[in-house]
């Protein structure tokens, strides 16, 4: 069950998808939501720099004022504009600003919700909303709670692909998203399982691996489930050819640790999907 929702607030236009999501979640469980917007005070002062003689070091001292001021007043606009939409959909909502590293503070605020929802865009780093950063990709590898992470489109979640191989991670992001029912049980749902290879012994694996983890989802009341194993080549292509086969709405996939990937906290597979896949995610690790 669902009690409590948490929002990072961003300045890039998913964030009030993300919002509108959330408002629907708690509607759905009658969830209180949370505002946060964070003011990445270290990434300023590393911008502006140490300074050095008197008057280099009282232009860094005004740069940087400057600077935590202008990413002040985007937060402030932020909790206005979370504000206005939740009032609007008569949502128990409340808000806050933080100023620190937006990693630790997201981490933080989520040992005491259930979901986070967030945009795929989000950076927070207000001076400069356009920087490239991997602050989700953090969030997501080190966070207690799972994450809901859209796009600039709001969709209805009626077709959910769960992306299943076994592992660890795949395993416990079934169970949370399972328990939590983000959705209700009246969606249909179709568990995916990319195999390695056609053999006898390859099949009847991915068969047990997608009945057992069908009969966990039936054990808690999804009816409308379709058991998927597909063959060969890279899991992630795989994966994408079947969500826009079967038009889902919403893909639920395990976080892997892979540093290779460009020091990303997810693994190849989840990676590409995220920078490719053309609608939200439901994340656990």
């Amino acid at each position: 069950m669902i009690k409590n929702i948490l929002v990072a607030l961003d300045p890039d236009e998913d964030t009030s998808v993300a919002t509108r999501y959330a408002a629907e979640l708690a509607r759905r469980f009658d969830a209180v939501v949370s505002g946060l917007a964070i003011i990445d005070t270290k990434k300023i002062a590393a911008e502006v720099g140490p300074g050095g003689a008197v008057g280099a070091l009282y232009y860094a001292d005004v740069t940087r004022q400057r600077k935590t001021d202008e990413a002040r007043d985007t937060a402030r606009g932020l909790l206005q504009a979370f504000d206005a939409l939740l009032d609007e959909a008569a949502v128990r909502h409340g808000e806050r600003v933080e100023e620190g590293v937006p990693v630790k503070e997201v981490i933080k605020a989520m040992k005491y919700h259930d979901l986070l929802v967030i945009g795929s865009t989000s950076h927070f780093y207000y001076t400069h909303p356009e920087q490239k950063t991997n602050t989700l990709s953090k969030i997501v590898k080190k966070a207690v709670a799972p994450t809901l992470v859209v796009d600039a489109i709001y969709r209805e979640i009626k077709q959910i692909l769960v992306a299943y191989d076994g592992s660890d991670a795949s395993a416990r992001t079934l169970q949370r998203f399972a328990q939590l029912q983000p959705f209700g049980t009246d969606v249909a749902v179709e568990l995916v399982h990319v195999r390695k290879s056609d053999n006898k012994q390859d099949r009847a694996a991915s068969a047990l691996l997608l009945s057992r983890g069908g009969a966990f989802l039936r054990d808690h009341g999804f009816a409308q489930v379709v058991e998927t194993s597909r063959n060969g080549g890279k899991p992630d292509h795989r994966l994408l050819e079947h969500v826009r086969h079967i038009e889902a709405d919403l893909v639920v996939a395990g976080a892997h640790s892979v540093s290779a990937m460009r020091r990303l906290a997810f693994g190849s597979t989840t990676h590409t999907l995220l920078s490719e896949c053309p609608v939200p995610f439901f994340l656990f690790h």
